[in-house]
């Protein structure tokens, strides 16, 4: 989980960094960094038993995660072309806390009250962030949330397939239903008919033409498809093995690394109020690992589920 998010965070990295200096459209972005990531999944498809395993009795649920993801890819990347990286981030982290609410009815999972209260203080470290009835509420904020909801699904999935598919098969499924989605919006937005006039907007970075990359360009689009092959496959394998929500708080420890990556890229620091969000979010989801470490340790000494 922790290689993972940190191999996702660096794909941020880069995808902020075309959309700001680079003119190169977002879904010619997907395309190239779906084509890499697929060239990596092979290799893991092999490793874990040959190619055979694409043939899955369960295609409508890997179809389901891959629409979902693409609509969680395009809501993230498109608040990410407006946002400081810590800002969106943040917003998006609160995917795990979402995670441990989705993994009740769909899972069958337990949360006790102290767990509740935690993931309360989480979702009131969003509302910092997004800012009810301030100017900071606009829909490049509230992008990362949607894909917060979308990826959280995602995972729900990813434990349902995961008694039967292996990493692999779910990580070439997504990768396979972004490359064919962003293939067929280049064919019908690619000459850029539809960008609207105003260039800042993250609409023009959707809908802008293609551009041939130079080389520059092409390697950074190819980065984004190995990290987001690497990071695909670790998080499909943390959430096939172990309950989503043991696992989900550690990809709090993308906050920090994301802190890092916009000071060092683009001297971008959070400030009071984004800091105090983050820092919400963070400690939540931490206690929520920890009350379900002492659960562990406490189950045959008293019933977890009142905790």
């Amino acid at each position: 989980m922790i290689g993972g998010t940190i191999a996702l965070g660096v794909q941020d990295m880069l995808i902020k960094l075309l959309a700001g200096s680079y003119p190169y459209p977002l879904h010619e972005i997907g395309l190239v960094r779906s084509l890499v990531a697929l060239v990596l999944v092979f290799g893991f498809l092999w490793l874990e038993g040959g190619f055979r395993q694409v043939v899955s009795n369960r295609l409508g649920i890997h179809l389901w995660r891959g629409g979902l993801l693409i609509l969680a890819n395009m809501a993230y990347f498109l608040g990410l072309s407006m946002m400081p990286l810590a800002d969106a981030a943040a917003v998006f982290f609160s995917a795990p806390l979402i995670i441990t609410l989705l993994a009740i009815p769909f899972l069958g999972e337990k949360v006790g009250p102290r767990r509740w209260t935690a993931i309360i203080v989480g979702l009131l470290g969003v509302l910092i962030m997004l800012r009810p009835g301030s100017d900071a509420v606009r829909l490049a904020a509230l992008l990362p949330l949607l894909a917060a909801v979308c990826y959280a699904s995602i995972q729900i999935l990813t434990r349902k397939l995961g008694t039967t598919d292996n990493a692999s098969v779910m990580a070439f499924y997504v990768q396979a239903c972004f490359m064919v989605f962003s293939a067929l919006f280049g064919v019908v937005f690619g000459s850029g008919w539809a960008a609207p006039a105003n260039g800042d907007t993250a609409l023009t970075f959707l809908l802008k033409s293609w551009a041939w990359p130079d080389t520059t360009g092409f390697m950074l689009m190819a980065g984004c498809g190995v990290m987001v092959g690497i990071g695909s496959y670790l998080l499909s394998q943390a959430y096939r093995i172990a309950q989503a929500r043991t696992v989900a708080p550690f990809e709090y420890t993308g906050l920090p690394f994301a802190v890092l990556l916009g000071f060092l890229v683009w001297g971008e620091l959070p400030d009071g109020w984004s800091l105090a969000g983050i820092l919400l979010i963070a400690f939540s989801g931490v206690y929520v690992f920890y009350r379900e470490t002492r659960d562990r340790q406490d189950v045959h000494a008293e019933d977890p589920n009142i905790r």
